[in-house]
């Protein structure tokens, strides 16, 4: 008897529909970089669902920095204007809350230094250089990394820096 019920029930499930698995990504680092690089809409609008899914400490930050480069992609003016105005809040914000946390000054400066000048947010370039510059040995080598990878295309910063 005890094998027949075993085989019922295997057999049961397999005629038994699957629910579809459900699963939340891991904010990656790498693949935040990779997004924001990209200027691919379709990539910044993943990497943004995953950080608003995230529990990350600078989640704001993160989140912030993808909506104004998503700013940047989108053709709609309102739409570009709220989108900056949203991101740039939660940025700041962030870096009120962590000023000493170097990462979330290299996200403002990326940023900054990529916006038109019309939005009036190039005010910290010089501040946030200097912080990168002075800190860039304490930090942890995968943000190094990210910093020489942007400075062999900016304007700002340069490798000679490092």
């Amino acid at each position: 008897m005890t094998a027949q019920l075993i085989s019922l029930l295997l057999f049961i499930s397999t005629i038994t529909p699957k629910t579809e698995k459900s699963y939340v990504a891991i904010f990656n680092k790498d693949n935040y970089y990779a997004a924001i690089a990209s200027q691919n809409i379709n990539n910044i609008n993943t990497e943004l669902t995953i950080v608003q899914a995230s529990e990350i400490h600078e989640k704001d930050a993160y989140e912030g920095s993808l909506l104004m480069v998503k700013a940047g992609l989108v053709k709609s003016i309102s739409e570009k204007i709220s989108l900056f105005r949203s991101g740039r809040q939660k940025l700041e914000s962030c870096i009120k809350a962590n000023i000493q946390n170097t990462e979330l000054h290299f996200l403002r400066l990326m940023i900054q230094e990529n916006v038109p000048s019309i939005l009036n947010y190039k005010g910290d370039i010089e501040k946030d250089k200097s912080i990168i510059i002075n800190t860039y040995k304490t930090l942890p080598q995968d943000v190094q990394q990210y910093i020489l990878d942007y400075s062999k295309k900016s304007k700002v910063l340069h490798p000679s820096d490092f």
